[in-house]
């Protein structure tokens, strides 16, 4: 019966999602196999149960996950059930807690007969196989022996104090009858310490169940580092409790983190410890005398010294990313989320991924003729900009609610290719290499209908700004961001296309002003129209060599900026001689043309030499790497989630925290990174303090839109962050292009809260 049922199970979840991983019935391993289940009683207050889960698989907390016991006179208490990793199952429909590699679930014993030995447990559960199937409810039988009793305490020993654990003394007090051997101290209470900043550390109690540990007699101090001393400590509030030694008093339960802050000189960073006094009891039985422990800990380098009483915010309220607060800000005031959007659009103008489309608009504008005027242009550029925001708040409503973005989808290399060559031909014929048009009859039948139809030619401005937002401006941006996790997040694709569609034209206004102005300041005839039409037929070129970036080796984009400016060059006039007496226009020409000419001749040289990055032609004669040479050899490549989770682990057991940075070809603030960011001297250094990841997803298959959907990504750049626990930090997230400056203090910050 239970093979029909997994069977059943595969088929269906082959059957639900075409996505999923196909597999075979027979293929499914069973239950108890892939979650290998155990059990042990420490002491007969509790015992410990362990799953060991199969690499791919994972157990999740719902109402399955149950213990029941028949061994007559045991009664269970509440099990203490870890935290996990909270995320939404698309196999489930629902938001899920997550168990992978291991789960340990601590389960309280409440009573437990005398002579009892052994006690019999029904454990039930339910998990998963990642992205194919569920088990359904699945009950597993465990027999756990347990230790035996301990005896009975004599009136002298109660005086005196008896051994806990064989080792720490207690104060007078009464063991309950048939209670078992109380922890040893460090056992029962568990203090942790790790420095969070410059000034903080972040000291933690973990508590046995059972047990509890007074609020009021925390205490903290440095030892052996002269200078550093504790300024103030945020003591935690605790539970009201009547105890037997000091009457009504707040007791902490389960797990406390205490902010502990410091004065400290100036100086780099470096090994204190910090000693700790607290004190606690066994619930219901015995109490600890006073304890002190010490940890080693990292303190963060101070560049000035810090003193002071003026408490600063506790370090657990952690900061929120930018999409993070344009999210919050379009859930919580629409309106004035809409005018930041807009605004936000206004600078994305000026970006790379933005900015080339001004030559496509130009040229549409330049083709309509000397005739052209300022509300014609400013009518073409508005049906440009109002396409391109249309398609543009499509694509991010799609991307938002279903997780696909269509952007990628445009930058395969043939659409790429198609998109270009229709710039080069525009641009020669803005030389006038050749006139393009139409056979004669198609012109007749498209003039008879502009003369009935006023803007004949604006469906085509239109289909251009379509084209424009889906393969020229591909890139991801926080607003951008923003909006898709409040779609996402919400299901609200109005509120989110709303923001979208602001953005948008923000990012238009440079285009209508562009527009317009063309329009006023273009000649009507003569020779300086076959100027102006040469300068757009360059920037369609230009343009045509920018997108060609995506697809092509950078190489060969060195030799075809060379080849550009060798043309330019030349029909500027640097290899003809000029006559006696030209004017100083004519030389001011020929000078200009004669450096492109020079700057053409260095790309060449530089691009036969193996260079790789335009800006920077003469690289390979510095004597060093290349910055994307050296940027290669920083990065881990991985290209799946087994490949991300795999070095996530390995990162754990060295104890240093992640970065994953999402790359693509196609992606113009990706290259900026690459080029700009990344080689600085301070970047690169502070990434030796973790391990540096990076996924090259510009193929979009369907290893890199599974390795995106885990995150919610919808493109690159993105960059994310992981602690020395694996865990991602959503607070550190990083979305589009940042400098040098911006991303160094960002990886201090990141390093800080480790």
């Amino acid at each position: 019966m239970k093979s029909f049922i997994l069977s059943w199970l595969a088929w269906l979840a082959a059957m639900a999602s075409p996505t999923v991983q196909a597999i075979e019935p027979g293929e499914v391993r069973d239950f108890a196999d892939v979650f290998v289940i155990s059990a042990e009683a420490p002491s007969r207050e509790l015992v410990k149960v362990t799953w060991t889960i199969a690499p791919g698989y994972y157990l999740y907390n719902n109402r399955f996950l149950s213990f029941e016991t028949a061994t007559p006179g045991v009664r269970l208490g509440k099990p203490d059930i870890p935290a996990g990793e909270k995320e939404f199952d698309k196999l489930l429909g629902e938001e899920v807690v997550k168990y992978h590699q291991q789960l340990t679930v601590g389960l309280p014993l409440a009573e437990v007969p005398e002579g009892t030995q052994q006690i019999e447990l029904k454990v039930r559960s339910q998990g998963c196989l990642e992205g194919v199937l569920c088990y359904p409810p699945t009950s597993q039988a465990l027999t756990v022996k347990l230790p035996a009793a301990s005896a009975g305490i004599s009136p002298l020993e109660q005086m005196i104090g008896h051994p806990l654990g064989g080792q720490e003394q207690g104060p007078i007090g009464e063991s309950p009858v048939g209670a078992g051997p109380a922890l040893k101290a460090d056992e029962a209470f568990k203090y942790e310490a790790i420095g969070i900043s410059a000034e903080t550390v972040l000291a933690r109690f973990t508590v046995q169940p059972g047990y509890y540990l007074y609020a009021d007699k925390f205490a903290f101090r440095v030892v052996g580092s002269p200078g550093i001393e504790v300024r103030e400590a945020d003591l935690p509030e605790g539970t009201i409790k009547e105890d037997p030694e000091f009457g009504s008093v707040e007791v902490i339960y389960d797990q406390v983190e205490i902010p502990v802050r410091l004065n400290r000189p100036a100086g780099p960073e470096q090994q204190i410890v910090l000693e700790a006094d607290y004190q606690g009891c066994r619930d219901g039985d015995i109490c600890y005398p006073p304890q002190t422990s010490r940890v080693s800990l990292l303190l963060a380098a101070a560049s000035a010294p810090i003193t002071g009483k003026v408490a600063q915010p506790p370090p657990a309220e952690a900061p929120v990313s930018e999409q993070g607060r344009l999210a919050r800000l379009l859930v919580e005031n629409p309106a004035g989320a809409l005018a930041a959007f807009w605004l936000a659009g206004l600078l994305l103008a000026f970006t790379p991924c933005v900015f080339p489309m001004i030559p496509i608009l130009s040229g549409l504008i330049a083709g309509e003729g000397r005739s052209i005027t300022v509300g014609r242009a400013l009518l073409l550029s508005l049906v440009y900009v109002l396409a391109m925001s249309l398609t543009y708040t499509a694509a991010g409503v799609v991307a938002g609610m279903f997780g696909k973005n269509l952007q990628a989808v445009f930058q395969n290399p043939w659409i790429i290719s198609g998109f270009v060559l229709i710039f080069v031909l525009l641009a020669l014929s803005a030389f006038d290499v050749f006139e393009l048009q139409l056979p004669s009859r198609w012109q007749t039948a498209l003039t008879a209908r502009s003369n009935r139809v006023r803007g004949g030619r604006l469906g085509g401005v239109a289909v251009m700004g379509f084209l424009s937002a889906l393969i020229v401006g591909p890139c991801v941006a926080p607003p951008l961001a923003a909006a898709l996790i409040v779609i996402g997040n919400s299901g609200d694709p109005v509120l989110g296309g709303s923001a979208l569609f602001a953005m948008s034209l923000g990012m238009g206004v440079p285009l209508l002003v562009f527009g317009a102005t063309a329009g006023k300041f273009l000649p009507r005839a003569g020779a300086w129209m076959n100027a102006v039409n040469a300068i757009f037929g360059v920037g369609l070129l230009a343009l045509a060599i920018w997108m060609l970036q995506r697809i092509l080796p950078d190489g060969v984009i060195m030799a075809l900026w060379g080849l550009l400016a060798l043309g330019c060059g030349v029909f500027l006039g640097a290899l003809e001689r000029l006559p006696d007496g030209v004017s100083g226009w004519r030389k001011l020409r020929k000078s200009l043309g004669f450096t492109l000419l020079l700057a053409g001749a260095i790309e060449m040289v530089g691009a036969a030499a193996g260079g790789h990055d335009w800006l920077r032609p003469l690289a390979p004669f510095a004597g060093g790497k290349s910055s994307e040479q050296g940027q290669e050899a920083s990065f881990a490549r991985i290209k799946s989630v087994a490949d991300l989770d795999r070095e996530l682990s390995q990162s754990v057991a060295a104890g240093r925290p992640v970065m994953l940075d999402f790359y693509a070809d196609w992606c113009v603030e990706c290259k900026r990174m690459e080029r700009n960011t990344f080689p600085d001297p301070q970047v690169r250094k502070l990434l030796t303090k973790l391990r540096p990841l990076q996924a090259d997803v510009t193929a979009n298959d369907a290893a890199d839109q599974a390795l995106m959907a885990r995150f919610d990504i919808i493109g690159p750049p993105a960059t994310l962050f992981f602690d020395r626990q694996g865990k991602e930090m959503p607070a550190y997230r990083l979305v589009g292009y940042f400098d040098p400056e911006a991303f160094s203090a960002h990886l201090e910050q990141v390093l800080e809260a480790q």
